[in-house]
């Protein structure tokens, strides 16, 4: 006699969270390709001088969360998991910029299979074309070079803004990186909790030069980057000189 199909499992929960900080010429048209993937819509205001709730006040299916100072990308995105938990078992990020393809993510979803919570990063595609600033270029080598001597994973985009995080694990990593650097942060992290992380191929469009909307600041930036990959490479050695003691 065949036995009878065990219970079917319930399909993940996904909700999609959008940090701003002054992208009021882009921020409309992201949300509304992220409302066509029907899932709420979590944007959060990270301390925007310009009035980025009047350009999607209109809009249903989006709840607004707001910091009243600039806070950083990172802190913006914790504040979108928290208030996602309520809802969604993964949380979908995706810059406010304009730059990726909010349709792409549903590529970045079929890859969470059942059973499985990893943190899947959209590796973007596309990166020679002639609009590519060479900080993204640059900045993606050296990052996933470092990312690797923190003891992070092999992953080829490490500062990809497109990706699903599980809820609550990513939560409790206690990143302590609050700006872009959470992103580099939370992979060493999920790396270190035997979080599994995967890769998919997401589109990016980069507008001309004097269209771009970018807080990216070469210098500091590396500065940052450079003082967190120090403080995970030390932590590491640590651990490994008590596991051998």
């Amino acid at each position: 006699m065949s036995s009878s199909p065990g219970p079917s499992r319930p399909d993940p929960r996904f909700a999609v969270v959008i940090p701003v900080y002054n992208h009021s010429r882009t921020i409309r048209s992201v949300v509304k390709e992220a409302l066509t993937l029907g899932y709420p819509v979590y944007v959060v205001n990270d301390g925007s001088s310009e009035d980025i709730a009047l350009k999607i006040k209109d809009l249903s299916g989006v709840q607004l969360l707001c910091h009243k100072v600039n806070r950083g990308k990172g802190a913006a995105l914790i504040t979108g998991f928290k208030a996602a938990l309520e809802k969604a078992d993964f949380a979908v990020t995706i810059d406010a910029d304009g730059q990726h393809h909010p349709e792409d993510a549903l590529g970045l979803m079929a890859a969470v299979v059942p059973d499985k919570r990893p943190i899947v990063v959209g590796r973007r595609t596309l990166m020679d074309q002639p609009n590519t600033p060479w900080t993204s270029r640059f900045g993606r080598k050296f990052s996933n070079f470092w990312i690797r001597m923190a003891g992070g994973p092999k992953v080829s985009d490490t500062q990809s803004g497109f990706r699903i995080y599980p809820l609550p694990e990513v939560l409790d990593l206690k990143v302590m990186a609050g700006g872009y650097q959470f992103e580099l942060e939370v992979l060493v992290r999920a790396a270190r909790q035997k979080i599994t992380v995967i890769e998919e191929n997401v589109r990016v469009t980069y507008p001309p030069s004097g269209q771009r909307i970018s807080h990216f600041h070469p210098f500091l930036d590396f500065i940052r980057n450079s003082k967190m990959f120090a403080r995970l490479i030390i932590q590491r050695i640590i651990c490994r000189m008590n596991t051998i003691v």
